[in-house]
């Protein structure tokens, strides 16, 4: 009797150990996804993913850059078209000002072939088409330099010649041989001027 029982707790003790040691299905599957977690990364899978995101940067910002591109062209042209539409439209406003000019000047000649014509009438209607010129090119911005008895300026005048006088001042426009101009504070021609010096 005694035999029997001993060899009864010794496989129930076996069991128990053997239970104790198997783990459970469950506990396995835990471990196994936990260790999978925890497991470092391939470092060439890393790279491989850092280039791609890399080059799908670079991709966006090289798309970015030709559209930006393709604007600043497009904003060039338009740019130059509407610089173009300007400069004819000032020209034609221009032309359209010195056609009554030219009107006055071919009135002008054809009262000259009169043989009533005086030298005294000729000589107004020349002085009218200069007045029309005149207004006309002002009116578009043009400034005409006449600088008789003023101090000589190198700046918007050309000395032409420099002579002694006692009636004016050292460096004094004395005589004007050609007015200067200019369009827009932008100087077009130097006045050609005669300067004193002392005797």
């Amino acid at each position: 009797m005694t035999t029997k029982n001993s060899g009864k707790e010794k496989n129930t003790k076996n069991s128990e150990e053997e239970l104790q040691e198997t783990p459970i299905k469950g506990e396995t599957e835990d471990v196994s996804e936990q260790e999978t977690e925890q497991a470092p990364q391939d470092p060439i899978e890393v790279l491989e993913d850092e280039l791609a995101a890399a080059q799908q940067e670079a991709g966006e910002a090289r798309a970015d850059m030709l559209r930006m591109q393709a604007d600043m062209d497009n904003l060039r042209k338009r740019l130059v078209r509407e610089h173009e539409k300007s400069r004819r439209r000032t020209l034609e406003r221009f032309m359209g000002d010195l056609l009554p000019v030219v009107d006055s000047m071919e009135r002008g000649l054809e009262a000259a072939e009169d043989p009533a014509a005086t030298v005294e009438t000729l000589k107004e209607g020349k002085q009218l088409i200069r007045k029309m010129l005149t207004k006309a090119m002002a009116d578009h911005g043009l400034q005409v330099i006449d600088p008789l008895n003023e101090p000589f300026d190198p700046e918007m005048q050309e000395a032409m010649a420099m002579l002694p006088s006692e009636e004016h001042d050292e460096n004094t426009v004395i005589e004007v041989m050609e007015k200067g101009y200019r369009l827009h504070e932008r100087l077009i021609r130097p006045a050609k001027v005669v300067v004193s010096r002392k005797p």
